[in-house]
Formats: C-alpha cells, structure tokens, sequence
C-alpha cells in the first residue's frame, strides 16, 4: 500500500505504524493477563498450599510491590539501553515468572516467580506507552496510545477465558489436567506462549527514534522516521535534541515542594492514582472467581462470570475512548465516580444484610436467587462506570495533567503511588471478606464517595489545552 502525499512530504500508509503500535501493545495485553491469571487459580492455591488469608492475599499482591519497582526503574533502563531491549527482556521475565508459578512446589516458591512477573509488568506498564508515542504520527497518536489500554482489558479477558476454559477441561481448578499437573497451574503457564509472541515481535520492531537520537544514532532514526512516520524528519531529530538537551539538566528535585516536600500539583496525581485502586476494582478481577463462590456460585459459574465481566470492561474502555475527547476528563471522572458508589453501595447492602454460614471459620452471606442477580448486575455496572471513566481517564489525565518541567519524574512518582495502592487493595481484601463483605464493599464505596469529592475540588479540566499550557 503506497503513501500519500501532503504537498511535497509524504506521508506514510498509517498501517506500518499501526502494526509496530500494536506489537508494542502485546506488553499492555502481557500486563493484563498477568495481572489477572491468578483469578482463577486463587481458590485452588489456598487449598493445596493450606494457606491464611493473609499469606494468601500477599501471595497474590506480592507482584505489585515488584510492578512498582519495574516501573520506577524501566524508564532510566531503557533510556541507556533501549526500548526494545526492555522489551526482550521483559518478555523473558513473563516466561520465566509463567513456567515457575505453573510449576511451584510451595507457596512461596509461586509468590517468588510472581513476584518477579511483577518486574515484568512494571516495565511493560510504562515502556509500551512510550514507545508507541515516540513512533506515532501527531496525528493518530491518541488513538495509537490507546492501544496499550485496549490491549490491558484484551489481556485480562483472554486469561479469564483461559482459566474458565482449563478448569472447565479438567472439571475443577485443582483437578488434574495433563501430565499430572493441576488445572491451576496450565492456567499460569499459559502465558508462556504470549510471552514468546511478544518477545519475538520485539526482534523484528524497529527502535525508537528518540533513543537512536540521544545515543547519536540519527541516520538510522531518520531512516525510521521517514518510513513510519513522515513529515520532515530532520526537522523531528532537531526537536527531539533540543528536548534531550533540556532534559539533560532536570533532576528528580524538580518536583519538590512545600506541602510535605512535594509540588500540590504531584500531591493531585498521587491521590488521583491511589484512589484509582482504593475503590476496589482490582478485586473483582483478582478475587471475583473466589468472591461469587464464597456467596454460592459453582466454580464454572464463578469463572464464567468473570469472563462476562472481563468482556463489559472492554466494551467500557471502548466508549471511554470515543467520549473522553468529547465530554472531557473531568466529567467522565465524576459521572464513574456517582455510578461506582451507587453500585458498590449496593454491593455492600446486598452483601451486608444476607443471611451468614461458617464455613472453614470464615462468615459467608448466603444470597437468594434475587439477591444473586442483583450482585451481579451491580458488579458488572460497577466494571461499566469504572472502565468509561477512572480506568483509562486517569492515565489520560496523568500524561496531560503536569508541565514539561516535571512530567518525567511526577507521572513517576503517581505510577509508583498507584501499584503500592493496590498493593494494599489486593493484601487486605481476604482479611475483609473473611471479617465481611458487606464491610469490603463498604469501604469501597466510601472511597468512591471521595474520589467525587475530591475530582470536583482538586481536577483540572484538560480537554483541549496544549501541553506547554500546564502550570
């Protein structure tokens, strides 16, 4: 397919930049697969390791402490070694985590190998998104860049569908599949051939220019530029130096300030990211299989449900992707904000007023086929709300949201702040559904009630403004 011409500088078929955009996604759909494997396997972890609720929910929350720290350090790693090289090596660091946690022999050999996913995660979380910047024209950069979101909630779908469908074969999570080994553990091991994919795809992708650019390398991001991207591209190299140069005197200090030594503005994102995580999205996505059969559901439907939920979240990102330049971010924010605290509310009423059992020491609500639907539908219409608005708007807005001077380190900073946040989600959900339900989704819903509160006073809108607008 031939390019186009504007002038006298062509323009590239768009397709070519399409298809790298989409092989540096296959990170963001590794991030969601990984991320969300363990819903399925939870339940028959706690039973053949004999674990608590607590070991049990670090188990699981283990690789968000490491995603925090790949992400801190991708960006300084890849500045001197390259994007694709983090790239390659993240895609070794999924197999390895993949094959260790499908064939751990304790529960701490598994929290070892997913901790060490976790690395590969973190890096993936912010490598993908910078590289399809740096290689996407102006012109479709937003849309590109929203690949990587797509490519998350892609991610999670097909590891939940992938664990209905090994559980389903073996006729239980913890039931023998092939070659002796549990359904629990194929379901973690079957991100082995992603993770290959996605290694491979990095071989074959070009660098990104602006790292050719700082390492000296501009014939060959010329070369790059003009193939993929168009325009003029010595005049792109000149921009990219003079914005190497300027970043050349910037240190993490440029974010300091005088409220409890950082700038308000970076205070903003971090409370932003947190409260992302502390309205408890990632439970239903951890912990959902678990959490339906705790109120009765059979493990197939528990897993189907899931999957059901997995597919709402893509629709939702979908929407979110055609409105947030057209309603605007804060809008978005506020209109999730009401939906997730009327459903989570609804979540908690349901949950806290059902009858309760013991079962192995833990109370369980015991929900009636009404009661069942309406838990359902709240937590799918919670998804909805969630994924058209504080799912992708947030990240949106952290890329907008911050001014030349400090974007670099403050998106590094709220990043961190968001993985240690659900960190503490993903560890203290157990404990509080063994002391209750109703109680976790009360608390999650008290923190959707503040999210509102707080985009109403603290978020600027920043539909429409240029970057070198923000204060």
């Amino acid at each position: 397919m031939a390019g186009t011409v504007t002038g006298t500088v062509p323009v590239p078929p768009v397709t070519r930049v399409i298809m790298i955009a989409a092989a540096a996604a296959m990170g963001g759909f590794l991030f969601g697969f990984d991320t969300a494997v363990i819903n399925g396997a939870v339940g028959a972890v706690g039973e053949w390791s004999g674990a608590g609720s607590v070991l049990l929910g670090f188990s699981v929350a283990s690789a968000l402490i490491a995603c925090a720290i790949g992400a801190w350090f991708a960006g300084p790693i890849a500045a001197r070694f390259g994007r694709i090289r983090v790239m390659q090596v993240a895609a070794v660091i999924f197999f390895v985590s993949a094959l260790g946690s499908g064939l751990a022999w304790e529960i701490w050999s598994l929290t070892a190998f997913r901790f060490i996913g976790g690395f590969g995660v973190g890096a993936a979380s912010v490598i993908a998104p910078a590289y399809i910047a740096e290689v996407s024209p102006a012109r479709v950069r937003g849309r590109l860049g929203s690949l990587q979101q797509l490519a998350i909630v892609i991610g999670i779908f097909v590891s939940l569908l992938s664990n209905y469908a090994l559980a389903q074969a073996a006729g239980g999570a913890g039931e023998v599949l092939w070659f002796g080994l549990e359904a629990w553990r194929w379901m973690f091991m079957a991100e082995c051939l992603p993770a290959v994919v996605y290694g491979v795809l990095a071989y074959l992708i070009p660098e990104s220019p602006r790292f050719l650019v700082s390492k000296g390398r501009e014939e060959e991001a010329e070369r790059i530029l003009a193939h993929y991207v168009g325009g003029t591209p010595t005049e792109t190299i000149r921009a990219i130096r003079s914005t190497l140069d300027f970043e050349a005197t910037q240190s993490i200090s440029v974010i300091r300030g005088p409220r409890f030594g950082l700038a308000p503005i970076v205070w903003i994102g971090i409370v932003l990211c947190a409260l992302q995580q502390l309205v408890g999205i990632n439970v239903i996505f951890y912990y959902s299989t678990m959490l339906w059969q705790a109120v009765g559901f059979d493990e197939s439907d528990a897993l189907l449900t899931g999957v059901i939920t997995a597919v709402v979240n893509i629709a939702t990102t979908v929407i979110a992707i055609l409105l947030v330049d057209r309603i605007g971010r804060k809008p978005l924010l506020m209109i999730g904000s009401i939906g997730m605290a009327l459903t989570l509310g609804t979540m908690a009423f349901i949950f806290g007023t059902a009858p309760t059992e013991t079962v192995g020491g833990a109370v369980q609500p015991i929900l009636s086929d009404t009661a069942g639907v309406v838990a359902v539908l709240a937590a799918n219409l919670y998804v909805v709300f969630f994924g058209m608005s504080w799912g992708p708007v947030v990240w949106v807005l952290l890329g907008e949201m911050f001014n030349n001077r400090i974007r670099a380190y403050a998106i590094s900073v709220a990043a961190a702040a968001q993985w240690v946040a659900n960190f503490v989600v993903s560890l203290t959900f157990p404990s509080l559904a063994q002391a209750g339900l109703g109680l976790a989704y009360g608390l999650y819903a008290t923190m959707a009630v503040l999210s509102l509160f707080f985009v109403w006073k603290f978020i600027r809108e920043t539909r429409g403004r240029e970057l070198e607008a923000m204060e």
